[in-house]
């Protein structure tokens, strides 16, 4: 951009999830002038927080923030955020009933399990759990994503992990972090989050994931960010909102869902619909906390459970929840074609046995059903796709790459810098 600010037309994002307010951060220090349009009521796109009447903080689907993503920490505070982490491991409810908690498996992997007979896993595959920790610390996180990669299940066998821990431990975890207990997902992702996991922590900001995105939009000038502005297409540098208005841009990103951008860019054949990942998220309130303020999480390794992972977020930030109550959060991963009221029974049902009576005194908060969660990831995926798409449109999200909160804000980064370099 070679003209003064003052003399150009603004830079136009359809679009204010984690992506979009990227891309509007990095033109926004680059002095170029940029309109934000976003549909909803609020900014975050599916990193959203809802806050009850009661006071409860209900984020759309089990979603944590992992410390270490290279990208957000270029970009966000964590100090302003307050950040409050969960503790590395998990409690893990076996196919017969009986529990196992795991400290730091994939920080400590030979400390982390109990005994040599544990449920979990035999010597050999603590060893290979150190093996693959040596392994990603010595990448980048971009050489990880780069590598050749199969599904992650054929990528465990291979690697010489026996079925019991795959199936006690893998599955639940990692098919907890993709929403894919088959394990199908491309390994190389795999080995990313892996990485991730070892070198960091998964906290959650003390008032919600939602204060990521309202973090980036509150650094951006009064008026940038227009809520409530649907766009109906975009055609060339114009973008016609859904009230008859048009706007002219001397750019075009569009930084919503690929099945969205697909929808408002009919005329490039190269964008196609996105496959999903699809969750459920069940909310409840109870009188007193299971986990005892141990800050895990708790996986249900047994199979035909409805309940995939349990946790107490208010245990991690009080805030989640008023003052003598804690909320419960329970995710029922793919499709159940379920009715609320049905789901909600047998998720009682499952919880009696996992907990015990107190659950009777849990009450039902709300439930999320969320079918476009993530983006699909599985192996031969391109890792990027391309974002320019002609001199003056762009698109950004994590879709275009591999999905976490990291993919997105990459692309809005590398978006802002195609443009600035225009």
């Amino acid at each position: 951009m070679n003209v003064p600010v003052s003399a150009q037309l603004p830079i136009v994002i359809v679009g204010a999830g984690m992506a979009g307010l990227t891309c509007a951060n990095y033109l926004h220090r680059a002095g170029c002038p940029v309109v934000v349009l976003e549909a909803a009521e609020a900014v975050g796109g599916r990193v959203r927080t809802d806050v009850t009447s009661e006071g409860y903080r209900l984020d759309y689907g089990f979603q944590v923030l992992l410390t270490k993503y290279p990208e957000v920490q270029r970009m966000i505070d964590y100090g302003a955020l307050n950040l409050k982490a969960f503790r590395s491991g998990a409690v893990i409810r076996m196919p017969d009933g009986r529990e196992t908690t795991l400290r730091n498996p994939l920080q400590q992997p030979l400390a982390a399990f109990p005994a040599l007979t544990s449920p979990i896993g035999t010597l050999t595959d603590k060893l290979r759990i150190l093996s693959l920790v040596q392994h990603v610390r010595s990448h980048s996180a971009e050489e990880l994503l780069a590598h050749p990669s199969t599904d992650t299940l054929t990528f465990l066998r291979r690697y010489g992990w026996s079925e019991q821990i795959i199936d006690t431990f893998f599955r639940p975890f990692f098919g907890g972090v993709f929403l894919d207990r088959t394990l199908t997902t491309a390994s190389n992702f795999f080995e990313f989050v892996f990485q991730q996991f070892v070198e960091g922590e998964a906290a959650v900001p003390a008032l919600g994931m939602q204060q990521i995105p309202e973090q980036l939009a509150n650094r951006l000038p009064a008026g940038t960010v227009r809520l409530n502005t649907p766009v109906e297409s975009v055609e060339g540098n114009k973008v016609h909102l859904r009230g008859g208005e048009i706007l002219t841009a001397a750019a075009v990103v569009v930084a919503t869902n690929g099945d969205t951008t697909a929808h408002l860019l009919p005329h490039l054949p190269q964008l196609h619909a996105t496959a999903w990942r699809r969750t459920t998220c069940t909310y409840f309130s109870a009188p007193a906390s299971p986990g005892r303020q141990d800050k895990l999480l708790r996986l249900n390794a047994a199979h035909g459970q409805m309940a995939h992972n349990v946790c107490f977020p208010s245990d991690v930030s009080p805030d989640y929840a008023p003052p003598g109550r804690t909320l419960v959060s329970v995710s029922t991963h793919g499709e159940h074609h379920l009715p609320e009221t049905t789901l909600v029974a047998l998720l009682h049902a499952e919880l009696m046995v996992w907990f015990g009576d107190e659950v009777a005194q849990w009450k039902h908060l709300r439930t999320y059903h969320l079918p476009h969660a993530l983006p699909v990831y599985a192996n031969g995926k391109a890792q990027h796709q391309e974002l320019k798409l002609t001199n003056t449109l762009y698109r950004c999200g994590d879709y275009t790459s591999y999905p976490s909160l990291n993919a997105a804000m990459a692309s809005g980064r590398e978006v802002a810098e195609m443009i600035l370099q225009s």
